[in-house]
């Protein structure tokens, strides 16, 4: 009989990759600086058998200005017909977790998903928006300094996240080595599939030779998803003047449907939200060990991350 396929009930596994190509993707994240230390496969077996594997991912944020210790759990596969085994699994991580120190258990799950194991976890509801870019009726670019982005870059990048995040009651804390991995993750996701079927663009808006804004985006087809952007100036402005330039690249051309997520209160000078429709990637927290639940609860305006943050 063929063999039972797994379901993935967390993260955002790419289903295109093949066995070969999603073993390869592993093992090239955990030969960056962050994913060497921070990230490790666990699995359930017995007789030779694979029952249930799970990613886990030791990250740092901020609660309520307080520095806590996060276990990220991602990419929880198991076979359809032993949900005990899923339970089992996420339990074990979690209570290793709260042994090592950590405060704070964190996953990503898709809308409507049914299963105990999550019923322990509050919900960050998050939207997923489709951005329209003004364009200039002779469709031409900005006067922007626009180049591909470079590993000399991650620090800048990482410090306007830094004051991005200042207002908000949670966020991780993304570090340059942070901030390589979840670049280097989209590059490899695109790199491992079909061929042509995705690009990753990363980009930079600089003012003399230091980064001032940039962007990461997935491109398939006409569509393209804005996996994370940051920009020295609060109101965006460099951002979309990014997002212009690279639109002007073929006047002529269709125009892309742009979606993504938005930190609340940020919306580029130049982007108009079209359209907004619940995700369906939730994020889930949870406290561990003795630690009360969050108060008050957090709700989405309190929470900042990306779509480059999902794993």
């Amino acid at each position: 009989m063929p063999e039972e396929q797994p379901s993935i009930i967390s993260g955002l596994s790419d289903h295109s990759l093949s066995p070969i190509a999603d073993a390869k993707f592993y093992a090239a994240q955990i030969k960056t600086a962050w994913g060497r230390v921070h990230q490790r496969r666990h699995t359930v077996m017995a007789h030779g058998e694979l029952l249930a594997s799970a990613v886990r991912y030791d990250l740092a944020g901020t609660l309520d200005g307080r520095p806590l210790r996060i276990c990220g759990v991602g990419s929880v596969v198991v076979k359809d017909s032993d949900l005990g085994q899923r339970r089992m699994l996420i339990d074990d991580l979690l209570n290793q977790a709260a042994r090592s120190g950590a405060e704070m258990a964190l996953l990503f799950s898709r809308s409507g998903l049914d299963d105990d194991a999550l019923k322990r976890f509050e919900t960050i509801d998050g939207a997923d928006v489709i951005l329209q870019v003004a364009e200039s009726p002779r469709h031409g670019a900005p006067m922007t300094m626009v180049r591909g982005g470079e590993e000399r870059d991650l620090p800048a990048i990482a410090a306007m996240g830094r004051i991005r995040a200042e207002p908000f009651r949670f966020h991780l804390d993304r570090d340059a080595d942070y901030v390589q991995y979840a670049i280097t993750r989209q590059r490899l996701r695109a790199g491992l599939g079909a061929s042509g079927q995705r690009q990753l663009q990363f980009f930079i808006a600089e003012e003399g030779v230091t980064a001032a804004a940039y962007v990461v985006i997935s491109v398939q087809g006409t569509t393209w998803t804005l996996e994370e952007c940051g920009d020295r100036d609060a109101s965006g402005a460099r951002v979309g003047a990014l997002l212009q330039a690279l639109i002007a690249r073929e006047p002529t051309g269709r125009r892309p449907t742009i979606r993504g997520w938005l930190p609340p209160g940020f919306l580029p000078p130049q982007l108009t939200v079209v359209s907004t429709t619940p995700s369906r990637e939730i994020m889930m927290i949870r406290r561990l060990g003795a630690t009360p639940a969050v108060s008050p609860p957090l709700r989405a305006a309190d929470v900042l991350y990306w779509r480059n943050d999902i794993f």
